[in-house]
């Protein structure tokens, strides 16, 4: 039985709890409580948070004597509850070579993907923290090293000390760890996603199973080309290009379990995973996680990748990821609560706003006039990158650094925009900004 890594109070105290809602949003809200739990991360937490449900037995009783059967949980809800923010540490484990499927060896590689999660009732948010696996980081009684060996020597105890260690003294209250294979399955489950591939990708890895073969464009993949997309290395940005893709992916699987026809098919997909995990998560800690996912709107859904930089070989022999340690202390400030003496709360100066404009509108010349434009309002380090290959109707900030307020000022100067979450901008930017075709509309009222 995997043992607790936070000490004291329990994480999550569920408390019994009546729902009254009608079926149509019953079955919209289970619809992205699970996208939820589903899509705290691909290859990690598609399987990982999808598995924070499993496994569920034929019968629960969370009230009294009554016994509650699956069909009756799937239809009126659980009366269940967290009662405070909790911190989970999400593993995707590497296939580890001759062992057979079911063996608790299969978690005893590195963890290909790593995420902090924060699900917090408070705020009704969860925040998602992407941290690349190639991070230099001190492991605790082993010293300096890739961020992804640490479950490989200690298990997840000391990939969660490790975490907790090189990252403010954050408390990780549980541990989900994942093997491949589930990812796969799952999104074949559900009928493929549909991703746009920005570019060609041709990868082999036979020690890993993988065999990645992808052309440009929009275009439905089945589980294998998805989780080749999300493992593809092999270009500039190399592991944290990776991240990137994943949050890509997470969105995407958003959308298609949106779609109502998805739904008969949750039961299985649960089945489905409920052998590929390992997790310290009780069963009523899980069935919480689902009750607070019911309630989750998507716009509370956050992720942030760690902000830092690659190492050059004049540093290292190996390859790193450098993070930023000040900005790491500012995103543990504002996603985890994680206090430090370091950093003020004050807003941030717009001169210090490093902006990439991305023209997506398939407009020439319109992502230097968002440059310009923003460049007269004041702000100081606004450059222009390549266009993005994909034609969109709506103009996105992409808040890379996790700069939540940086975003929103932005959006409020420019007048259009949705602002976006996640870290799939340009890597050496605060916020990107990829310029719509509503930009065009926009202008004629200046």
């Amino acid at each position: 039985m995997p043992s607790r890594l936070s000490s004291g109070e329990d994480a999550a105290q569920p408390t019994p709890v009546s729902l009254s809602v009608t079926q149509p949003t019953w079955s919209k809200r289970l619809l992205w409580s699970v996208t939820f739990l589903l899509a705290a991360g691909v290859s990690a937490s598609i399987g990982a948070m999808l598995t924070m449900m499993t496994p569920l037995p034929p019968s629960i009783a969370p009230q009294g004597e009554e016994q509650v059967s699956l069909g009756d949980v799937w239809q009126r809800g659980f009366g269940y509850r967290i009662s405070r923010p909790i911190n989970v540490l999400v593993m995707g484990i590497d296939r580890v070579p001759n062992v057979p499927d079911g063996s608790p060896e299969v978690f005893s590689g590195r963890s290909d993907t790593m995420l902090l999660v924060r699900i917090d009732p408070v705020t009704e948010s969860v925040n998602v923290l992407s941290i690349p696996r190639d991070t230099r980081v001190s492991i605790p009684e082993e010293g300096t090293n890739k961020i992804n060996h640490a479950n490989t020597v200690g298990g997840a105890e000391l990939a969660a000390r490790t975490v907790s260690a090189n990252f403010d003294g954050v408390t990780i209250d549980r541990y989900v760890r994942v093997s491949t294979g589930a990812f796969r399955e799952l999104v074949d489950l559900v009928g493929g996603v549909r991703i746009f591939v920005p570019q060609e990708m041709y990868y082999v890895d036979n020690t890993q199973g993988l065999f990645i073969d992808l052309q440009p464009g929009w275009q439905v993949l089945n589980g294998e080309q998805a989780e080749g997309f999300a493992r593809f290395r092999r270009d500039a940005t190399g592991d944290v290009g990776r991240v990137q893709r994943q949050q890509q992916l997470i969105r995407a699987l958003r959308d298609r379990l949106m779609d109502p026809t998805v739904l008969p098919k949750l039961p299985e997909a649960l089945r489905l995973v409920q052998q590929s995990i390992d997790t310290n998560l009780s069963l009523d800690e899980m069935l919480a996680l689902i009750s607070f996912g019911l309630g989750l709107e998507q716009d509370n859904f956050r992720m942030v990748m760690l902000p830092g930089r690659f190492s050059t070989p004049s540093e290292y022999v190996a390859s790193y990821w450098i993070m930023d340690e000040e900005k790491r202390d500012q995103i543990m400030q504002q996603y985890f609560q994680v206090d430090s003496l370091d950093i003020a709360a004050e807003p941030r100066d717009l001169n210090s706003l490093r902006i990439a404009v991305q023209n997506a509108s398939g407009n020439p010349g319109l992502g230097r006039e968002v440059a310009n434009y923003l460049q007269e309002q004041g702000f100081g380090n606004v450059y222009v990158i390549q266009d993005w290959p994909d034609r969109q109707a709506q103009t996105q900030i992409i808040v890379q650094q996790g700069d939540l307020q940086g975003a929103e000022t932005v959006e409020m100067v420019l007048g259009v925009g949705d602002v976006i979450a996640a870290s799939t901008g340009d890597l050496e930017s605060d916020l990107t900004i990829r310029v719509g075709s509503d930009w065009a509309g926009h202008t004629e009222g200046l």
